[in-house]
């Protein structure tokens, strides 16, 4: 892969694939060979404390914990600002009720659900979220598995 002239230029099995991108073709090649994880993705920044409820993926712990972020479990701490919450079922959306009220300020909620599944869907998430007074505001792939939908409290109501 290399940008030149204005355009991004990746070689691939099957040959050479050119997108004319102008002035951006450089920025878009870093991007592509660095591309930000998913507690980038998600805006975690280091050292700051995070609330997990349920069962996340490993490696999004791992990251958490390589860029010294306090994890709690099960337990929304002073200050927080971000919570994710692991949701596989709907019963497992009634958390969302139960960490909206804990929520202060900018805080954010993640709600962590299956993709591509009939049993739970987005629109159930964002009805669980919308029902306690949340606002939907982000929607990020968070696995190959498993989307991320980030819920705050409306500004208005801060």
């Amino acid at each position: 892969m290399e940008a030149k002239d204005g355009e991004l230029r990746l070689k691939t099995d099957n040959g050479l694939v050119v997108f004319e991108l102008g002035h951006r073709a450089e920025k878009w090649r870093q991007k592509i060979a660095n591309p930000k994880s998913v507690v980038e993705k998600l805006g975690v920044k280091p050292g700051e404390p995070v609330a997990v409820f349920g069962k996340l993926d490993g490696a999004f712990l791992k990251k958490l914990e390589e860029q010294k972020s306090a994890v709690s479990t099960g337990k929304v701490m002073e200050r927080i600002g971000w919570i994710f919450l692991a949701a596989e079922t709907l019963d497992a959306l009634e958390g969302v009720k139960k960490i909206a009220g804990k929520l202060k300020g900018s805080a954010a909620l993640w709600v962590v659900y299956p993709k591509g599944q009939k049993s739970i869907t987005e629109t159930d998430v964002i009805a669980a979220g919308r029902k306690v007074g949340l606002k939907d505001v982000k929607v990020v792939g968070f696995s190959a598995t498993h989307t991320a939908l980030k819920f705050v409290i409306p500004v208005e109501k801060r």
